[in-house]
């Protein structure tokens, strides 16, 4: 930055050499360009992670062209459509049908309309496979009334049957199944980016804290209707499986049940 000299009396201090920091508009373009390269690193560090977690998927339970395979909480599709080559024989299992209609149209997927119901419009072991990434912990009981829901016990005895509902139905339509969810104490809480102390904090502080950021435009704003899981709970929800840890920089990211 360039200084002026001492006959530039009446100038603001920030152009007569003050700190940069001092200017607001200096403030701003700073903690833009910092918002920036936090989310491409971790942009970066999801895609990595989801296309090492996508080859663990075929490795394992090896998908083939024959088989039924359902992405259970798939959006638009997208995700398993990078996995798996194959198009006639996937379904996509979701609430919103917005997404639905996407998946059918972009990628041709067959389309199976969830209701949020406690039983799955699924028969036993329907599906050869189930593929579930980065949803159980999502699922945590009606969600116009979790997202204001700021009494801890309540939220987390709904959440827990809600989650435990949702594993026994993905046990009951499948025959194999791979399914994933963030590590609860991963240090960065994957869902909002804050330190991974934000899922200690009592319930009300948490949507309290939620709220804020996404009024003041946090640049990974979310609702707080997630409850993060822990290995012993995944071990308990899935008996039948095998649980594998995935880790990023020595620390553990996700936790997957598998049965092959």
């Amino acid at each position: 930055m360039a200084l002026t000299g001492a006959g530039s009396a009446g100038k603001s201090p920030a152009m007569m050499g003050g700190a940069g920091w001092a200017s607001p508009a200096q403030n701003k373009r700073l903690s833009a360009k910092l918002s920036n390269f936090v989310r491409r690193t971790a942009i970066r560090s999801s895609t990595a992670c989801r296309l090492r977690r996508g080859r663990l998927f075929v490795e394992r339970l090896c998908p083939t062209e024959a088989d039924s395979i359902l992405d259970l909480g798939g959006g638009s599709g997208g995700h398993i459509a990078e996995i798996v080559p194959y198009r006639a024989n996937i379904t996509i299992g979701e609430l919103d049908a917005e997404a639905l209609a996407r998946a059918a149209q972009t990628y041709g997927f067959g389309t199976l309309q969830l209701d949020g119901g406690e039983k799955f419009p699924v028969a036993d072991r329907q599906y050869d496979v189930v593929f579930c990434s980065s949803v159980i912990e999502h699922v945590t009981g009606a969600k116009e009334i979790t997202y204001d829901l700021k009494d801890g016990r309540q939220f987390t005895a709904s959440a827990r049957a809600a989650q435990a509902n949702f594993a026994a139905e993905v046990r009951r339509i499948s025959k194999r199944y791979f399914v994933q969810t963030p590590y609860k104490y991963f240090p960065i809480e994957q869902h909002s980016f804050l330190p991974f102390v934000v899922v200690l904090l009592p319930r009300r502080w948490q949507v309290r804290l939620m709220r804020f950021l996404y009024d003041h435009h946090w640049f990974k704003p979310v609702y707080p209707d997630f409850r993060l899981l822990t290995i012993k709970e995944m071990r308990a929800l899935f008996p039948d499986a095998e649980i594998v840890l995935e880790r990023y920089c020595g620390f553990v990211k996700s936790v997957i049940a598998i049965r092959t």
